[in-house]
């Protein structure tokens, strides 16, 4: 019985962020590749907290996430002062870095894009 709650704690754990798929979560390479696998529209955004570009963006993502139309995109965050690590998998030069993925392809990014046109061009490319 414990074995079993462990289990569903754990699963919980790495499936919640694909449960509420528009909610931002901190990345995690198993829900990315459970993202990717299960066909998901991805978004991927390196930011900092001092960064008035990231501050910029959050606004307009956070209303485009609302609709509809974005429901089913899985948004992962990396901080770009303190992992390091995931910064430079993901070969983000900067922080306001926005990268959509369709599945398991990377379709574009965009770095340091303020505005919600060209915010809302890059989200629909993954859909």
């Amino acid at each position: 019985m414990l074995r079993r709650l462990f289990l569903v704690a754990i699963l919980s754990l790495f499936l919640a962020p694909l449960a509420n798929a528009a909610a931002p979560v901190p990345y995690d390479d198993t829900a990315f590749k459970a993202a990717q696998a299960a066909g998901k529209p991805i978004l991927v955004q390196v930011h900092a907290d001092w960064c008035p570009q990231c501050a910029a963006q959050r606004p307009i993502i956070a209303n485009l996430i609302k609709t509809d139309k974005f429901k089913d995109m899985v948004i992962f965050n990396i901080d770009f002062d303190t992992q390091k690590d995931l910064v430079r998998k993901f070969n983000a030069m900067r922080q306001s870095t926005l990268i959509v993925f369709k599945g398991a392809n990377e379709i574009e990014r965009s770095v340091g894009a303020t505005q919600a046109g060209p915010i809302t061009d890059l989200l629909n490319k993954a859909l």
